[in-house]
C-alpha cells in the first residue's frame, strides 16, 4: 500500500520491498548517523527482546569504518614534515642526473642528501654517513649561502619507535640508537663497523615538525 501511494515499484533487484526492509533501512541510517544511536537504544526503539535481533537490522555502511579509521588519526600522528632545499641549478644543468646532490633535507643540525631519505632507518638519528653534511662545516655554510635554492616541505611517515623518540624524549631515543647500531647506513657501513659508539655518532633530529594542520 505504501509503495503504491509513493508511486514506487513493490520490488527491486534485492526482492520484494517489505515493511521489514523499511525497518532495516531506517535502523541502519540511525546506526550510521553522525551522532548514532547505540545498538541497545535501537533495540528499545524497535521493540526487540534481544540485541542480537536488532543486529540483523542495523547494518554498517562502508563509510562508517572508513570515517572511524580517519577519526583515530593514526597517520596524522605518525607523520611529520621536514624542510627540503632543492638545488635548481643542479637540476637544470643535468648534474643531478649524473648523481650530484640536488635536494637537501634540513635535519636542524645538518643536511642529508640521500634521495630516499623518507625510507632511511637512520633519518631520526643521522649517522654522519657520506650523505650527511653538518651545518657548521664550510660545505654546509656554502650551501646555505647558495642562490637559486627552492624551499619545500616533505611529509615523512614515522615508525612507532621514531615517533616515541620525537615525543617521549631521551629514553626512547636511546632505544632507537641501540637498535640502529648494526643496521647499514645509506653509505653502506653500520655504526659498529664505523667503530664509534652510537651515542657519539647519531644526532637526534628533534627539529622535525608536526604537520602544519597540527601546529
Amino acid at each position: 500500500m505504501l509503495c503504491r501511494k509513493a508511486g514506487v515499484p513493490t520490488a527491486d533487484i534485492r526482492g520484494n520491498i517489505t515493511s521489514h526492509r523499511a525497518r532495516s533501512t531506517i535502523t541502519s541510517q540511525l546506526y550510521n548517523a553522525k551522532e548514532p544511536m547505540t545498538l541497545f537504544g535501537l533495540k528499545e526503539w524497535l521493540g526487540h527482546r534481544t540485541a542480537e535481533a536488532t543486529a540483523h537490522y542495523a547494518k554498517i555502511t562502508p563509510n562508517t569504518p572508513a570515517k572511524a579509521y580517519i577519526d583515530v588519526g593514526y597517520f596524522a600522528r605518525n607523520v611529520r614534515t621536514v624542510e627540503v632545499l632543492v638545488d635548481r641549478d643542479a637540476v637544470v644543468s643535468g648534474a643531478a642526473a649524473n648523481g650530484d646532490p640536488w635536494q637537501y633535507y634540513d635535519l636542524g643540525h645538518g643536511w642529508c642528501t640521500y634521495t630516499f631519505f623518507e625510507q632511511c632507518q637512520h633519518r631520526m638519528a643521522c649517522a654522519r654517513c657520506d650523505f650527511y653534511t653538518p651545518k657548521v662545516s664550510s660545505k654546509g655554510q656554502l650551501l646555505e649561502a647558495k642562490e637559486n635554492l627552492q624551499k619545500m616541505l616533505a611529509a615523512i611517515p614515522l615508525t612507532d619507535d621514531e615517533r616515541a623518540a620525537v615525543d617521549d624524549g631521551q629514553a626512547a631515543l636511546d632505544q632507537l640508537l641501540t637498535r640502529l647500531t648494526d643496521i647499514p647506513t645509506p653509505a653502506g657501513p653500520t655504526l659498529r663497523q664505523i667503530g664509534i659508539p652510537a651515542q657519539a655518532t647519531l644526532l637526534p633530529v628533534i627539529e622535525i615538525n608536526r604537520k602544519p594542520t597540527e601546529q
